[in-house]
């Protein structure tokens, strides 16, 4: 039975499995990888079908996850450009920066192609990923990848040109930095390390927690947390005043930049007759 097949067994791919067993969801898994220690590792940890030939991890996808580095992608397609690829093969790509016009050159316009952007808060079920389907995948094959990606949080479909942005803005980095910066700056002012970690964590997990399940608007819970003449009011001035929001929107700016020239430098060959014609199962 083809089932889906994950190409890489890095951290997005460990993630997403760990997301979905925790979701029971107890269809074969496939995974291949250069390195036999992951497989291994991902086997004894998520119970995955290990594959360590390439053609045949390909051969045996209905649902191919390209899960390698973006600077991997089109070394990575090229090899498989010479296997009988099945017809009915849906394709998506986790790699960041990578437009769909660059991933149907690597395969060939048979290929049906689709680019998911999970976050690796999935390994916790509570991750986020961003959709975007070509022209040619078909809904009832939509529907499916929607429904396996929201196993483990939620999904959003949106427009290819607002990937980058996307990428730049939701990766759980921006929470790990806030925290750690948060933290550095409580011990500057007094705080022992463990107060110190306790009172960030609060005050960023656990005020987003209360947000998205309360309710009650942002603009709300800003002024309840922060009393005009109060503390945290002086607190956020100072910070505004600093150019907090600009520096923020200066770094999603360069995030952007560097997703697009990864993105120009990346060259993806174009499919030969012979391998096209392996592709139609001609």
């Amino acid at each position: 039975m083809k089932g889906i097949v994950f190409i890489g067994g890095g951290r997005i791919t460990s993630a997403m499995i760990a997301g979905l067993r925790l979701a029971n969801f107890n269809q074969p898994v496939v995974v291949h990888d250069r390195n036999p220690k992951k497989l291994q590792r991902l086997k004894r940890q998520y119970g995955v079908v290990v594959a360590a030939d390439l053609r045949h991890a390909v051969r045996s996808a209905r649902l191919l996850m390209i899960a390698v580095r973006p600077d991997s992608v089109a070394g990575l397609l090229e090899e498989i450009q010479s296997y009988d690829i099945p017809k009915q093969l849906f394709t998506v790509s986790l790699a960041a920066g990578i437009p769909l016009s660059k991933l149907r050159k690597g395969l060939g316009t048979p290929v049906r192609w689709a680019r998911a952007m999970p976050s690796p808060v999935c390994r916790g079920g509570r991750g986020l990923t961003a959709l975007t389907f070509s022209r040619e995948f078909p809904s009832t094959a939509r529907a499916e990848v929607r429904k396996l990606f929201a196993l483990v949080g939620q999904v959003l479909e949106i427009p290819e040109k607002r990937f980058d942005a996307f990428t730049v803005t939701f990766s759980s980095s921006h929470g790990y930095h806030a925290l750690a910066t948060l933290i550095a700056a409580a011990k500057a002012v007094g705080l022992d390390g463990k107060v110190a970690r306790v009172a960030a964590a609060h005050a960023l997990a656990d005020g987003i927690a209360a947000w998205r399940d309360g309710g009650v608007p942002l603009d709300e819970l800003l002024q309840e947390a922060a009393t005009p003449g109060g503390t945290a009011a002086a607190v956020m001035a100072a910070m505004d005043v600093a150019g907090y929001r600009e520096m923020v929107e200066r770094g999603l700016r360069a995030g952007v930049r560097r997703a697009r020239r990864n993105a120009r430098h990346l060259s993806f060959p174009a499919v030969c007759q012979d391998c096209a014609s392996s592709i139609r199962g001609v």
